[in-house]
């Protein structure tokens, strides 16, 4: 069974950092990309960050490029989101996604960013 659990997130400042973690179990870490994916209040969801598990190399947002870092740790099964700079914009849940070869997506419960002014 695919279990992705996301924590880091919490309450924090404009300008101030937060880094998510999400540990992942039910399948082979290293062969699969990972994305972070976040929600605001009323928005629909939408991509952050990816990356890719044949060279880790990242893809992000626009709006998020040169804040954000992800990274992986196949050792742990478990990836981060690294977010500096964070403005009140940024806040939402965040969740952590993975789809298989069957483009069967995987979602985490998420962990809730909130970014005050």
């Amino acid at each position: 069974e695919v279990q992705l659990v996301e924590s880091g997130g919490g309450l924090v400042q404009a300008g101030g950092s937060l880094r998510l973690s999400c540990a992942a179990s039910g399948f082979t870490f290293e062969d699969h990309d990972l994305a972070w994916f976040r929600q605001a209040p009323g928005k629909e969801r939408e991509g952050v960050a990816c990356i890719r598990s044949a060279d880790g190399g990242p893809y992000y947002a626009d709006s998020v490029k040169g804040r954000f870092t992800i990274s992986r740790d196949n050792a742990k099964n478990t990836v981060y989101l690294q977010m500096n700079s964070l403005k009140p914009e940024d806040t939402g849940v965040y969740y952590c996604n993975v789809r298989n070869v069957n483009a069967m997506d995987y979602w985490g419960k998420g962990t809730l960013v909130t970014v005050s002014s």
